[in-house]
């Protein structure tokens, strides 16, 4: 029986070469499946641009009034409250956020007193165009708390002056001027979807003197008017900034 011994072994050693050439063909690179790429993790509002809107109220302040030489300046000045409402683009960078916002005061008005109590009257409006930037201080429960500062330029108009004893006597006169102006605000932002947060915040502008319309008698000279607003807004973010790590 010696040939069926042969016939076995001879099984065998094909059975072997078989089995061993299925293992190669297994380790040759050209038969592995393709490597499956997981996608990057998604960003979030960490990063990207956004929109912003925002209302809300403004109470104007000023640090006094000066009248034309030869005048009396006027005491118990003050400056009433009015609405507001602004648009803005930003960026958003981990903690840090940039943006540019535009926001328009409806006319304050001033009142002052030179021969009799308020004799003195006028309307203030203010169109405020500022590069903000903001620090996010931690997020707890989807609140975001922050603090800013502003910087930039304030078109400031005065109209409807009227007065019996301070020029200008002149009615119907206005004027138009360009300040510059700077803000300090903090607020908390709160995430409601993936890409848009509730802000509201308290925000301080200052736009520096502003001056009335002037005829042959002179001018007056707001001191110092600035504006303390609480604003409520909503960002929109839009868009990942993929490159920023």
């Amino acid at each position: 029986m010696s040939w069926l011994k042969r016939l076995a072994a001879a099984g065998l050693v094909v059975a072997g070469a078989g089995v061993a050439g299925v293992a190669a063909a297994a380790d040759m690179p050209g038969e592995l499946p393709p490597p499956v790429l997981s996608p990057p993790p998604a960003l979030g509002l960490n990063y990207g641009w956004y929109l912003r809107g925002d209302v809300g109220y403004a109470w104007g302040t000023l640090g006094g009034a000066r009248s034309a030489a030869g005048f009396s300046n006027p005491i118990d000045n003050s400056l009433d409250s009015g609405f507001l409402g602004g648009i803005g683009a930003g960026i958003k960078s981990r903690w840090l956020r940039t943006d540019i916002t535009i926001d328009y005061i409806s006319p304050l008005t001033y009142k002052g007193s030179v021969a009799a109590p308020d004799d003195t009257t006028a309307k203030v409006a203010a169109l405020a165009a500022l590069f903000n930037g903001y620090v996010d201080l931690g997020t707890w429960y989807n609140f975001t708390p922050y603090i800013g500062g502003g910087i930039g330029a304030a078109q400031m108009r005065v109209s409807d002056y009227a007065s019996t004893a301070a020029p200008p006597f002149a009615t119907g006169l206005s004027k138009m001027q360009y300040n510059f102006a700077w803000s300090l605000t903090g607020g908390i932002g709160y995430q409601v979807a993936p890409n848009i947060v509730v802000d509201v915040n308290y925000r301080y502008v200052s736009f520096g003197d502003v001056a009335s319309a002037r005829d042959p008698f002179g001018d007056m000279t707001l001191k110092n008017v600035a504006a303390h607003e609480v604003r409520f807004g909503i960002r929109w973010s839009f868009d990942d900034l993929s490159l920023i790590r």
